[in-house]
Formats: structure tokens, C-alpha cells, sequence
């Protein structure tokens, strides 16, 4: 019997536990921590030659001093569905030295580290395994002793040293996540599965299961979502300290196979590594990716910041310029959906903006036979669309005043009626002010961006009426360079760097997803949390309950902006639009169909290179579509037969939906 093995069966443990008591990945608790001490000081008197282990002896570390003054206690921003809470949780011990990756997969030669934080020395997260293995990030092990949920959120707060720090010197810290396998929630008293008929988001445990009553009669408490797949248990905070933490149950499909694909296969290390990755280059992870994305918007921006009275000397809550602010605001009618109050109650019957995302193919009898004859359908798709068109995106943050024949000015946000039917295109492009790429008809609603795209062609505008924001900012400026830099640096990881040429770009992006699968999966969850937090802020009423002209959960958050998603989704479309139309000026080259971020070309060859345009000097003309990994560049999406293509067309069908050989599905968000 090996030693682990005779150490394991003397503390009544696990051989894997032991391995992690001696590589420093762990260490043990009482009573098992003297038991440890015990049996190593034995051998160390029968073996002094041979003996090197000693049991790990924890140091306190102290916890950094606070940003704002302790007195200050400023309400954060509501959330639609839960309350406010907050947790400081008290620095765990210092751990020994422990090796830098456990994962079964080899770590990748630039991997992220989690911030350094003496307050939360073991990382934002672990995920809790049957066995009491929780799994955290940069490769550590930590030993959970918990058999009950309320213990578990004890241990976290108390001993894990787990959570994170704030994005923004106004923010909060994150709480900790745990995330458990199908064994940890069935040892935890936990069904394996969640059955219901309603959507999976939804299901809930039933308020009389033991689980719930086990959190009621600790004192601990749930959000109004109940516990279901994403479970918050929280006490109210106690001035400046913080009482949450975070479950997510995987067996209860918390994290969505679209968002962060092959997580279901992983072992509970990789999936430690790659929600560690999302939480140290995003957010720790809160919800769905949507979820996440929008709360990534507050944390980067958050609405109050503490200030001095001059009258008393105390510290206050204040406005934070250049956020949302703590209250909800009421779109203009225009701006809402046909449910919301605004309309209903007022009988609104003016229309609405539809700033939409691109869904258009080319009519049939408008395709040449020249283009017929081509061999090849090529689709390019531009790097997270929406997350370029929030960059510098100026916004409204206050409410919106009504205005009569307005002189329109492209620098203020708004929603402007124009009469645009007037400008006729090419009809081999789609028209730059539908979604569906059909020339307009008549008066409509559009924002800014639309608007002055017309004028950008040389169009007059005369707007009808508007409704405008006095006080603009580019809210989503931080937003957006924290996702870009995570885009960008993960797909560095995954061998996708600046300085390929294209034909290197190319072949980088062909085998990017097997270079590490469990980056490619921080990746993909890195492009859903851009279109879902955008579509976060316009949700919907969700529930077959919902009568029409109430509120919903939603409207009561700032982040309920559908004026600020019309803004991003009307630049994205408009970006689109000038690239097509500079394409055709150069190269005389037409876009068989276009779907949110996808166009699809008829080409001589099975490749971007073989019709996009570039210089005598090899590099890619300006305005046109540019192969690159940053935000807004273009990648391959796939290709296919021309052929394959005009039968789609001719049967109705858009090709870029299915060029990539399955169904790229446009979605903006839950």
C-alpha cells in the first residue's frame, strides 16, 4: 500500500484528498486537522531519514482597507427580481505554495490568472463535487465538509475565501459562486434533475421541499426567482458586510449548452478553469450569459458613488455621473414594446422603432448569369457586431422629452419620425432603414443612427417629431473595452493573434476550437454575453400568467433601456450597410443575403481572399470587409456551392442562416 493510500485509510478519507493535503492544493480541517498532524509527526519519529511532510499550519492575512469611508452605507442599484445584498467576506488563510494548473487538459502557454486580492486568496469561484472536492481556479482543491445547503453557504462565506473584487471603485465585490455537479446536489439533499412543462429557466423548487425549508429555518433567505437553476441565498447585509452567494446546479442545465458548449462533457476542474477564465476577464458569472452581460454594464458603471454632505459632514449616497442611476425610467411610446404601460394606458397608436437586425436575401431576378456561373457561396461574419457598434456609442441617460419638427442633429440620441421612402438604392443591396432590407413606405420611427446614415448618403431629412434625451454619455465605453479585451486575449490563447497576415488568419481560425476546447467554450460564452446582455435591455414579459399593460419584473431595473439596444442594433445594421455598399463600389460585387452579422457572397473561389478587395501593396482596401480578429473585422462563416445557394433562394430560405452548414440563429438575447 502506497503512502497516500495508508495515510487515506487512517484519516478515513480519500486517496485524492490526501495527494491534496501533501501538493498544498487543500488542507484539513478539525477534527481531521489533528488527526493530519498526528499521524505525520508519528512517522516523522519512526522515519527522521525519510520524513518531509508537515501538516499545512494556516496564516491570516490581513484584509486591505476600504475605498470609502466605513460610515458609508449608499444604496447600490435595485435589481427587478431580488433585493440588494452585500457580503465582505473575511480573508481566508493563506494557503502553501501549490502548482500553478490542475487540470486534466494542459494549460495553454498564456492562460489567465485570477486577480490578486488577499480577501479572496482562492478566486471568485469553485465548482463542489460529490466528494467534497471543490475545485476552484488556477488548478487549487479546497476541501468542503458541507452535507446541508445552509452549511454550505457558511463554509463559503466564512472559510472558502472565495469571491471577488469590484470592477469599478464605486462597485460592490462579487460574491462567491459555487457551482455544483449532479453529485454535490444530490448530496446535498438536492434533486438531480428539475422537471416541469415550463421553460427550464423557469422551473423552480416547490416552497415546501426540504431543501427550502432547510435555507428558511437557518435564517437564510431566497430571491424572489426561488431556487432554481441560478439560486441566490443572501441575509440583509449588516452595514458594509456582504451575506450572498451564488449556486449554480449543472445537472439543472444552469450553464446553456449554446452559450458554453461542451461543459456538459467537462470534468469539474475544466469547468472550474473555464468559468475561472469568464470570471477573471468578465464577471463572475451571475445567470445565464445575458444575465451576466448586463450585469457587467452596472458593475462597470455603477449608478451612486458616496459623497461628503457640505452641511453635515456625512458621507451620502450620490449620483454617479455617466450611469444609469438607481431608478427606472419609462421609455418614449415609440420606444417600448406593445404591451408596456406607456402604450396600453395611453392608447398609443403612432408605431413603433424597429431597429432590427439585418434578415434579407437578394431577389432571385435580381442575380446575374454571370454570378450564377460562380462556383462558390461565401459567408463572412463580422466579429461580435454589436459589441463594435458600442464602442464611443453615445446614449441617452435621461428621460426623453417630445419634440414637433425638430431639426435633426446626428449627436443627439433619440427616436426621430422620418418620411425616408423617398430614397430609392440599389436593389441589389438591402435598404439600410428595414430590417428586412425592403425600401421604406412611408413615416417611421427610427433612432439616431438611421437617420443620419441618410443624411451620410446625401439625403435631405425632415424629421416629423422626436423624442429626444437632454443628458447623453458613452455608457457602454467600459462595457465594451472589457469585452474586447477578452475576446481579443482569448482568442490569442487559442492561436489567434493580431499579427497573422490573412492567410495565416485564416488557417488560425480552422483549428482554433481544438486547440484547447475549454478556451474555445470562454470564447463562445464571451460572444453570448454581448447579444444577451443587448437583448437583456429590452426583455420581455416572460410567463404564460402576463396580461397585457402590466409590469413586469423587468421594468423595474435602470438597465430596462430598449432605446440604448435600438442604438447599438441600428449602428450595427448601419455598419453593415456602408461596408456592402463600399464593396459594390469596387469591386462591382453584390451580397447574395445578409443575417445579422453575416453576408454571404457569390465567389470564383472557396475563400475571402479570392474576392475581397485589397491594394497593390497587399493590404486590405479601407471601408470594405477586412479578416482580423478584433471586434468588427471579418471571419469565414463557411461556404458552399452556388448552386446550394440559388435553391435556398429560390425556395425562400436565407443562406447565410445555413452556410455554415447548420443554423446560425439570430439571437439577441433571453
Amino acid at each position: 500500500m502506497t503512502a497516500p493510500r495508508r495515510q487515506a485509510t487512517a484519516l478515513k478519507t480519500s486517496t485524492q484528498t490526501v495527494k491534496n493535503y501533501e501538493n498544498g492544493r487543500s488542507e484539513p480541517k478539525s477534527p481531521r486537522l489533528e488527526a493530519y498532524q498526528r499521524l505525520l509527526n508519528g512517522w516523522a519519529a519512526k522515519y527522521p531519514a525519510h520524513s518531509t511532510h508537515t501538516a499545512p499550519t494556516p496564516a491570516p492575512v490581513a484584509a486591505p482597507q476600504p475605498q470609502v469611508p466605513e460610515s458609508f452605507t449608499g444604496p447600490a442599484a435595485p435589481e427587478a427580481t431580488e433585493p440588494e445584498t452585500a457580503v465582505s467576506v473575511q480573508a481566508a488563510p493563506s494557503r502553501p505554495a501549490r502548482p500553478t494548473a490542475t487540470s486534466r487538459r494542459p494549460a495553454t502557454k498564456k492562460e489567465a490568472k485570477p486577480a490578486v486580492d488577499p480577501r479572496f486568496p482562492h478566486g471568485p469561484l469553485a465548482v463542489l463535487d460529490g466528494d467534497g472536492s471543490a475545485y476552484g481556479v488556477d488548478g487549487i482543491v479546497l476541501v468542503c465538509p458541507a452535507t446541508t445547503v445552509p452549511e454550505l453557504v457558511e463554509w463559503t462565506l466564512r472559510e472558502s475565501g472565495l469571491g471577488a473584487a469590484k470592477l469599478n471603485r464605486y462597485g460592490k465585490d462579487s460574491d462567491p459562486l459555487i457551482v455544483l455537479t449532479a453529485a454535490a446536489a444530490v448530496k446535498l439533499g438536492l434533486p438531480e434533475r428539475l422537471e416541469g412543462h415550463e421553460q427550464r429557466r423557469s422551473l423552480r423548487l416547490p416552497e415546501d421541499h426540504p431543501v427550502v425549508k432547510q435555507v428558511a429555518r437557518a435564517k437564510w433567505q431566497l430571491t424572489q426567482r426561488g431556487f432554481g437553476p441560478w439560486a441566490r441565498i443572501y441575509r440583509k447585509a449588516q452595514g458594509r458586510e456582504r451575506q450572498c452567494v451564488q449556486l449554480a446546479i449543472l445537472s439543472w442545465d444552469a450553464l446553456d449548452e449554446r452559450s458554453w458548449p461542451g461543459m456538459s462533457e467537462m470534468e469539474p476542474a475544466d469547468i472550474a478553469r473555464v468559468l475561472g477564465v469568464y470570471a477573471t476577464r468578465v464577471i463572475t458569472p451571475r445567470g445565464s450569459t445575458a444575465v451576466s452581460g448586463l450585469e457587467l454594464m452596472t458593475a462597470l458603471r455603477p449608478p451612486t458613488k458616496p459623497e461628503r454632505d457640505e452641511e453635515t459632514g456625512n458621507w451620502v449616497s450620490a449620483h454617479n455621473p455617466g450611469s444609469l442611476g438607481t431608478e427606472p425610467m419609462d421609455p418614449a411610446p415609440p420606444e417600448a414594446t406593445a404591451e408596456h404601460p406607456v402604450v396600453v394606458n395611453s392608447g398609443w397608436s403612432g408605431g413603433f422603432l424597429n431597429e432590427e437586425a439585418y434578415q434579407w436575401v437578394r431577389p432571385v431576378d435580381l442575380l446575374t448569369d454571370e454570378e450564377c456561373v460562380l462556383p462558390f457561396a461565401v459567408g463572412l461574419d463580422l466579429n461580435t457586431a454589436f459589441l463594435a457598434a458600442a464602442a464611443r456609442l453615445v446614449v441617452g441617460l435621461s428621460a426623453p422629452d417630445h419634440f414637433r419638427a425638430p431639426t435633426f442633429n446626428p449627436k443627439i440620441p433619440g427616436s426621430w419620425l422620418v418620411d425616408l421612402s423617398h430614397i430609392g438604392l440599389d436593389p441589389r443591396l438591402p435598404s439600410p432603414f428595414t430590417p428586412t432590407g425592403e425600401r421604406p413606405t412611408g413615416p417611421a420611427w427610427y433612432q439616431t443612427h438611421t437617420v443620419a446614415y441618410a443624411q451620410e448618403l446625401g439625403y435631405d431629412v425632415h424629421p416629423i417629431e422626436a423624442y429626444l434625451r437632454r443628458e447623453t454619455g458613452a455608457y457602454l465605453d467600459p462595457w465594451h473595452d472589457r469585452l474586447k479585451t477578452a475576446y481579443v486575449d482569448t482568442l490569442a490563447d487559442l492561436g489567434v493573434t493580431k499579427d497573422l497576415s490573412d492567410t495565416e488568419f485564416l488557417a488560425a481560425m480552422e483549428r482554433h476550437k481544438q486547440v484547447d476546447p475549454a478556451l474555445a467554450a470562454v470564447l463562445a460564452a464571451i460572444k453570448a454575453t454581448v447579444k444577451g446582455g443587448v437583448g437583456k435591455l429590452r426583455e420581455r414579459p416572460q410567463g404564460r400568467k402576463y396580461k397585457e399593460g402590466e409590469r413586469w419584473p423587468a421594468l423595474e431595473r435602470p438597465t430596462w433601456r430598449p432605446d440604448i439596444r435600438a442604438a447599438v442594433i441600428s449602428k450595427a445594421r448601419v455598419n453593415m450597410h456602408r461596408k456592402v455598399n463600399n464593396m459594390a463600389k469596387m469591386t462591382g460585387l453584390y451580397p447574395l443575403a445578409v443575417l445579422s452579422d453575416c453576408v454571404v457572397y457569390p465567389s470564383p473561389g472557396d475563400s475571402p481572399l479570392d474576392f475581397l478587395p485589397y491594394a497593390a501593396s497587399g493590404k486590405p482596401q479601407p471601408g470594405g470587409f477586412r479578416l482580423g480578429p478584433t471586434p468588427g473585422l471579418a471571419k469565414l462563416e463557411g461556404v458552399q456551392s452556388m448552386l446550394w445557394a440559388v435553391d435556398l433562394m429560390e425556395q425562400g430560405l436565407n443562406p447565410a442562416r445555413h452556410i455554415k452548414g447548420g443554423d446560425a440563429v439570430l439571437d439577441e438575447g433571453e
